[in-house]
């Protein structure tokens, strides 16, 4: 999809699956955790950073719908795309075996900003977001 404004290439590693041989469904969590911050520090945002000044993003909802498994080995492709709504910053993230271009993992990622302690909008997020909302 054209959409898509973040991809991250990454393999899957043997302590990632479970008894019967895919990753365990928790993992896929990480990837797109992982995907996330790396997009972040792709537009200069240090998760480190912000929590030192007080801002924490954090996901308030997440919806994953498991479609092909991945095995030990495997190369795949995370890519997201986002979206604003209200204060909320929705990633919409998807994984893909690299072998077969097959999806693995659809997902929806909601996330809110806490600042000071407080849910907030976030100026920031705002501004270095806005080449990339839909």
């Amino acid at each position: 999809m054209s959409q898509y404004i973040y991809e991250l290439e990454m393999k899957v590693r043997d302590y990632e699956c479970d008894l019967q041989g895919i990753v365990n469904n928790a993992n896929y969590q990480h990837y797109l955790e992982h995907t996330r911050h790396e997009f972040l520090i792709s537009v200069g945002i240090s998760f480190a950073a912000l929590h030192e000044q007080g801002v924490d993003p954090v996901v308030a909802r997440i919806n994953m719908a498991f479609k092909t498994p991945l095995k030990s080995g495997d190369e795949f492709v995370s890519k997201l795309y986002m979206k604003k709504e209200g204060i909320k910053y929705v990633f919409y993230q998807d994984i893909f075996r690299k072998s077969d271009q097959k999806v693995v993992v659809k997902s929806t990622v909601e996330t809110v900003c806490v600042v000071n302690g407080r849910l907030s909008s976030s100026e920031l997020f705002d501004n270095v977001f806005a080449p990339y909302l839909k």
